[in-house]
This record gives C-alpha cells, sequence and structure tokens, in this order.
C-alpha cells in the first residue's frame, strides 16, 4: 500500500511538473491562461481519478521490470562463479545443458513452501542440474539454520549426492520452519540419510563455502531466500536466464528451464 500510495503521489507530481513546463515554454499563453491550464488539469484529475491509477499501474510496472532485468544482468556476470562447484550439493548429469541454482535457508518459511515444488520439478527433468547453495541468512535468528546447513554439507562430504538428497528433502519434509528445527531432527533425519549416526560437526570446515554463498547471492541482487537462478550451463545471457526471487509454482520454474534450453 506504501509503495502504491508513492507512486501514485510520484505520478501526480510527473503531470503536475509536465504541465507547468509545457505553460512556461509556450510564449502563447499569458500567466492567468497558465493558471486556468492548471486548473483544468487539477479538475479533469479528480473527476477521472482512474488514470493515476492508471499511470501508478505503469510507474510500478516500469519499476518492476527495471528491477528484474538488474538481477538478471547481475547473474549473467555472476555466472563463471556460479558454475563453480566445488563443496557445492549438486544433482544431475555432468553434461547437463541446464542448471537450476537455489539460494536456501532450512528455516525459511518460503523454502518450506518451495521444496515440493522443487521435487518435483527434478524428477519432472533429469537431464537439469539442481545446485544447492545453503544460505542461512536466520542463522542469528535461529542457531538451527546454521546447525542444518553444516550438517548436509558434511553429509554431501562423506556420502555424495544420493544421501544429501534424502537429508535435504528430509529437513524440509519436518515442516519445522521458522525456529521450529531441532537439533534432535536434524540427527533424526541425517541418520536416515547416512544409514548411521552423523558424528558432531565442525562449521570449520563449510564457513568458506557459506561464505562464498552469501556473497554471491548479495551480488546477484537476492535480499531473502529462495533465491533462484535458471540458466544454461554455458552461454548464459540476458536472454536465456531467468532470476526468481521468492516462492513461485512448479509451472513458473519449468518455463524458466525451457527458456534456458531454447534460447
Amino acid at each position: 500500500m506504501k509503495k502504491q500510495l508513492l507512486a501514485v503521489l510520484s505520478s501526480t507530481a510527473i503531470m503536475a511538473t509536465a504541465t507547468m513546463a509545457y505553460a512556461s515554454d509556450s510564449s502563447t499563453f499569458s500567466p492567468d491562461q497558465q493558471e486556468q491550464i492548471g486548473k483544468i488539469a487539477a479538475d479533469y484529475l479528480v473527476k477521472h481519478p482512474e488514470i493515476l491509477v492508471q499511470v501508478s499501474q505503469e510507474l510500478q510496472k516500469k519499476q518492476q521490470e527495471a528491477e528484474q532485468s538488474a538481477l538478471t544482468v547481475s547473474a549473467v556476470k555472476a555466472h563463471a562463479n556460479l558454475m563453480k562447484l566445488d563443496g557445492i550439493p549438486h544433482i544431475g548429469p555432468k553434461d547437463a545443458k541446464v542448471t537450476v541454482t537455489e539460494f536456501f535457508d532450512y528455516q525459511c518459511f518460503y523454502c518450506h513452501k518451495m521444496a515440493p515444488e522443487v521435487e518435483q520439478l527434478m524428477k519432472a527433468n533429469p537431464n537439469v542440474t539442481f545446485i544447492f547453495r545453503d544460505w542461512p541468512i536466520f542463522a542469528s535468528r535461529w542457531e538451527t539454520s546454521a546447525t542444518a546447513a553444516t550438517a548436509g554439507l558434511e553429509i554431501w562430504q562423506q556420502k555424495g549426492a544420493k544421501a544429501y538428497l534424502s537429508y535435504h528433502n528430509g529437513i524440509f519434509a519436518t515442516g519445522h520452519d521458522e525456529g521450529k528445527l531441532t537439533n534432535a531432527d536434524i540427527q533424526k533425519v541425517a541418520k536416515e540419510a547416512l544409514k548411521a549416526p552423523l558424528k558432531k560437526v565442525s562449521d570449520a570446515p563449510y564457513k568458506k563455502t557459506i561464505m562464498i554463498n552469501d556473497q554471491l547471492s548479495r551480488q546477484i541482487g537476492f535480499q531473502g531466500t529462495p533465491g533462484f537462478v535458471i540458466t544454461p550451463a554455458s552461454g548464459a545471457t540476458v536472454k536465456n536466464t531467468t532470476v526468481i526471487g521468492g516462492a513461485v509454482d512448479e509451472a513458473t520454474l519449468q518455463d524458466a528451464i525451457d527458456k534456458a534450453l531454447n534460447n
């Protein structure tokens, strides 16, 4: 509501400024005539407020398009770093033509909401590589945000893709988001993934990985989780790259995969 009000006020100011500029530049209008023009314009807007709404909507649309364009440009610039996968969990063939990168937090409400969508998307696209970048932005509020991330990275290092995916999906399947996830949850899911108890894990080996993910996400322009970058594995351009901030449905992600594959 606040943004919409600001947009309306901005559009009003723009229209008023344009009217005054036109009047002042025209030598054929006297001061009285200029005043009348201003009154006519004001009266018209009062009688037709829908014009302000239309201008506001168009302004918001252009702002959103500009923001989206900036995200896409940033993602293309970051593409080489996005494809550096040393220590980064990823599932899919080595020769995949398309990659889906997700920045996520195990305590993020919307990441939990998206998890089933991503799981179905993976099943529908076995030729796509899915890259999971831990970005525990809620760790300062909920400690298990970082604990779960560290455990996942350890499982990836120990057992690879199959065990990691079991753990990753298992954590989200608990439904324990926004501070509800416990250390007992993490241990239980990890044991199921490893077929053995997970020993105490130090976060030291994984601090660099998480720091790199943090830098990448900020370089792209994400302001929260989840964040998705769907792009060709090579030859990324603004035409074949899609950046999505926030929760969307599976169809939207599939459209982005098709776009990356066909452009």
